[in-house]
């Protein structure tokens, strides 16, 4: 009896030493490191040819930059920044935690970028390149250096043009103010839960020297020794 139980439990355990490589095989990757510096992932430091995949935390020191290939787009991540990366569907979603981060796509490869005031991606699916800096609590800029932006306030459509940037604050007591989303009688029983958006704020802002420095920045980063742009 004593041998039969210690054949079944050596069997179990190899087992499941089998199933891990099969858990580790159904994880899809999101997409590679292709530069980084003082950069970390999780509490380890990030090295070019890093795999990320859903889940990962990634954040920059001060100085520091990441930037990752998504298929043929491109996600990045300034000094003193970070962001959560998930899959939702065919969409990379990151979600910004502070600082800087920004997505150059092509059309095809679709990511967002998740901030307080809502989620940021290209419009209609065009080829886009902009980015979001946190610079408060209820505060961020929103830059599209190339083609068009839509921030996304559930629901609540906005659209940043190409060459625009807006200041976006959260007014939180008008948000506070304004009465539920829904139809008329409709409650938490047996009907719609009523919705309320977040009420923001637009400030038309110049790119100026903000933007060109991050542009600099962006360019430098895109080439490679072996494909100049």
């Amino acid at each position: 009896m004593r041998e039969l139980s210690r054949c079944c439990l050596i069997a179990i355990l190899i087992a499941g030493l089998l199933n891990v490589p099969a858990f580790a095989a159904n994880e899809k990757p999101l997409g590679l490191v292709t530069q980084a510096q003082d950069a970390q992932i999780g509490n380890s430091k990030v090295a070019v040819g890093t795999t990320i995949f859903p889940g990962d935390s990634l954040a920059t020191e001060i100085g520091g930059t990441l930037r990752m290939k998504v298929g043929t787009s491109q996600l990045y991540l300034l000094s003193s920044s970070s962001a959560t990366l998930a899959q939702n569907s065919d969409i990379v979603h990151a979600v910004v935690g502070r600082g800087t981060v920004g997505f150059s796509s092509n059309g095809t490869d679709k990511l967002e970028l998740e901030i307080p005031e809502g989620v940021v991606r290209a419009a209609d699916g065009q080829p886009a390149y902009g980015q979001v800096t946190i610079t408060g609590p209820q505060e961020v800029v929103i830059s599209a250096y190339r083609g068009a932006l839509i921030l996304d306030n559930d629901g609540d459509i906005h659209m940043i043009a190409a060459g625009k940037s807006y200041r976006v604050t959260m007014d939180l007591e008008a948000t506070a103010a304004e009465p539920p989303q829904g139809p008329v009688g409709a409650g938490t029983k047996g009907g719609v839960v009523p919705t309320r958006r977040r009420h923001l704020l637009f400030a038309l802002i110049t790119l100026g020297v903000v933007a060109g420095a991050s542009y600099g920045i962006w360019y430098v980063l895109s080439e490679s020794p072996s494909s100049p742009n």
